[in-house]
C-alpha cells in the first residue's frame, strides 16, 4: 500500500470573500482507507467536489496513477474510476431505486433489463446490509434509505476510488461491522476509499490514515494507529471537545405528551405506524433508535401535526390535539426539528432573519396592522445569531449559503429561541439532529438539548447513532416495523441488544 493512486497538490479554490481551499495537499494510496476530517466549512466538500468535477480549482494539480489529469465533470471522474456520495443526494425522486442506480452506467446495453439489474442491486444491498427495495420510487424513501441508494450507485459502477460521506449513518452496529468488513475486503483487493465521517471512533476503527482540514488548510495527515480521539478532535476544532456528557439528576415536571395506540397509513394505504403508545414527561430526553424506514418519520410527523393519524389519540399537556394543524401543535409548545434542513427545515432563498420568524411572523412584536416590523425582526435575528453561535456575515444572507452546522443552528434557533429562558413544559421533536455535523456542532446540539431538559422541557429525538442516543438520553425507545419494540433505561442499555432489536431480531 505504498503507491499513490491519487495526488491533489496545492489545491486552491476561492469563492467570493472566502478561500475554501488554501493550497491543500491530499494523497490516497492503492488499497488505502483514508479518513477526511474537518468542521463544517473547513473545505472537505469543496475539495471532494473538485476531485469529482463539480467545481473547477483555481490552481493546483490532480494526478491519478501518477499522471496529471483534468477533471471537468463527474463523467470525467467516473471514467477515471472516481465515484462520490454527496452530502446532498443526487437522485431523481420520480424514478425507482434501480433506475437511479444504473443511470449513467456503461454496464447496460441499448435495451435495459430492469429485472436483472434489480436482482443484482438487491444482492449488492444484501451483502452490505443496505436494506432498500430496488423497485421503490425514490420519493417514497426516507433520507436514510436515499443515502443507501447513493452507496449502491458506487458499488454498482465498481469505481476504483470511492468517496463515502457518512456511509454508516443508517446502519445498526451489526450492519456497520458488515460494511467495515466489506470495505476492508475491497481495500485488500486494491480499492481506495476516502471515508468522510464526523464519528471519530469510526476513523480510528476503519481508516489507515487520516487528514484533517481546518479553515481551508491542511492541519495534519496522521497514520491512524499513531493518533487518538482527543488529538483528532483538537486538530479539527482547535480546542478540547466534550465526549462524555454529565447529566444532572432528573427533575420530572409531569406528563406533557401522551400517545395512545396511534396508527398511520402511507399514501398507498399501507400501515406505517401499528398502534404506537408512549408517554413523555417534562424534564426528560427520550432517544428513539431504529433503522430509517421503520416508522420514525411517520411518528415524528404525527406528533407535530404534519401527518394525519387513522386511529388513536395524541394529547399535549392533557389537550387532545389529534389531527390538529401543525400551527396548533406549535402554538401548544410542540417544536419540530425536521430531518431535511434545506427545503423542509428552512426556505433556502430566504434570509436567516426571515427563516427565524417563519413560525412567529404573526407575533405582535414582528407584525403590524399591515406591514412587518423589519427593525424588530433584525434585532431579534441578530440576538438569536449571537445566542446560538451562528457563523454568518449578516442575518440578511440567504440560508442556502450556510454550512450544514450553521444551517442546523438556524433551525434550532427558530424552534428553541423563544423558549430558552421560559419555565419549560414544551415538547421538542428532533429528527436526526446531528446527522452530518462535525464534532463541534454535534457537541453544541447535545449540550443544548441537555440544557432544555434541565429547564423542564421534554425532548424526543430520532437517531441511528447509538453512541449519541446513549450519551444524552434518559430513556431509549427502539422502533422496528412501525412499532416500539423495546423501552430501556439508558443507564441499563445494552448496545448489542438494541442493535438486534433495531434489526427485528429481539422482542422487548
Amino acid at each position: 500500500m505504498d503507491e499513490n493512486v491519487l495526488e491533489m497538490v496545492d489545491i486552491v479554490k476561492v469563492f467570493p470573500g472566502v478561500i475554501a481551499n488554501d493550497r491543500v495537499n491530499f494523497s490516497l494510496k492503492a488499497g488505502e482507507i483514508h479518513a477526511l476530517l474537518g468542521e463544517n466549512g473547513a473545505g472537505k466538500t469543496t475539495l471532494m467536489n473538485i476531485l469529482y468535477g463539480i467545481y473547477r480549482m483555481d490552481s493546483g494539480v490532480i494526478k491519478v496513477d501518477g499522471r496529471k489529469v483534468t477533471i471537468r465533470s463527474p463523467r470525467d471522474a467516473i471514467k477515471l474510476g472516481i465515484g462520490m456520495v454527496h452530502q446532498n443526494f443526487k437522485l431523481i425522486p420520480a424514478h425507482t431505486v434501480v433506475e437511479n442506480v444504473i443511470l449513467g452506467s456503461e454496464k447496460n446495453g441499448f435495451i435495459l433489463d430492469l429485472k436483472k439489474s434489480g436482482e443484482e442491486i438487491k444482492n449488492l444491498a444484501s451483502s452490505f446490509g443496505l436494506k432498500v427495495d430496488p423497485f421503490s420510487e425514490v420519493w417514497k424513501l426516507s433520507m436514510g434509505e436515499r443515502q443507501r441508494v447513493e452507496i449502491l450507485k458506487l458499488l454498482y459502477k465498481n469505481v476504483r476510488i470511492m468517496i463515502l460521506d457518512e456511509p454508516t449513518a443508517v446502519l445498526t452496529p451489526q450492519e456497520k461491522r458488515e460494511l467495515f468488513s466489506s470495505l476492508r475486503e475491497m481495500s485488500s483487493k486494491g480499492k481506495s476509499i476516502i471515508f468522510i465521517t464526523h464519528k471519530l471512533d469510526e476513523v480510528l476503527e476503519i481508516s489507515d490514515r487520516v487528514t484533517v482540514l481546518r479553515r481551508g488548510k491542511n492541519v495534519a495527515t496522521k497514520v491512524t494507529k499513531e493518533t487518538n480521539k482527543i488529538e483528532l478532535a483538537n486538530l479539527m476544532i482547535g480546542r478540547p471537545i466534550i465526549f462524555e456528557y454529565s447529566k444532572n439528576p432528573q427533575k420530572l415536571s409531569g406528563l406533557v405528551l401522551k400517545v395512545e395506540n396511534v396508527r398511520v397509513l402511507d399514501e398507498e394505504g399501507n400501515v406505517r405506524l401499528k398502534g404506537v403508545s408512549f408517554s413523555l414527561n417534562g424534564g426528560e430526553i427520550v432517544g428513539v433508535a431504529g433503522i430509517a424506514g421503520n416508522g420514525q418519520k411517520e411518528l415524528a410527523e404525527a406528533i407535530t401535526g404534519l401527518k394525519r393519524v387513522s386511529s388513536g389519540k395524541i394529547f399535549v399537556r392533557g389537550k387532545d390535539l389529534t389531527n390538529a394543524s401543525p400551527k396548533k401543535f406549535f402554538d401548544n409548545g410542540v417544536l419540530f426539528i425536521p430531518e431535511e434542513r434545506l427545503g423542509v427545515g428552512t426556505a433556502p432563498n430566504l434570509s436567516i432573519a426571515e427563516n427565524l420568524i417563519l413560525k412567529s411572523y404573526d407575533n405582535k412584536l414582528f407584525s403590524g396592522p399591515v406591514f412587518l416590523n423589519f427593525d424588530a425582526i433584525q434585532k431579534f435575528a441578530e440576538k438569536l445569531v449571537k445566542d446560538f453561535e451562528i457563523l454568518c456575515s449578516s442575518v440578511n444572507v440567504p440560508v442556502k449559503f450556510l454550512s450544514g452546522g450553521n444551517l442546523q443552528k438556524v433551525v434550532l434557533a427558530r424552534e428553541l429561541g423563544n423558549i430558552i429562558n421560559n419555565a419549560g413544559g414544551n415538547v421538542i421533536v428532533a429528527m436526526y439532529p446531528t446527522r452530518g455535523l462535525d464534532v463541534g456542532a454535534t457537541e453544541y446540539v447535545r449540550k443544548l438539548f441537555l440544557k432544555m431538559r434541565d429547564e423542564g422541557n421534554a425532548i424526543i429525538f430520532f437517531s441511528e447513532d447509538l453512541e449519541e442516543i446513549l450519551s444524552i438520553s434518559d430513556r431509549v425507545f427502539v422502533m422496528f416495523d412501525g412499532r416500539i419494540v423495546g423501552e430501556i433505561d439508558s443507564s441499563e442499555a445494552d448496545v448489542e441488544k438494541i442493535g438486534l432489536m433495531m434489526a427485528g431480531s429481539v422482542a422487548s
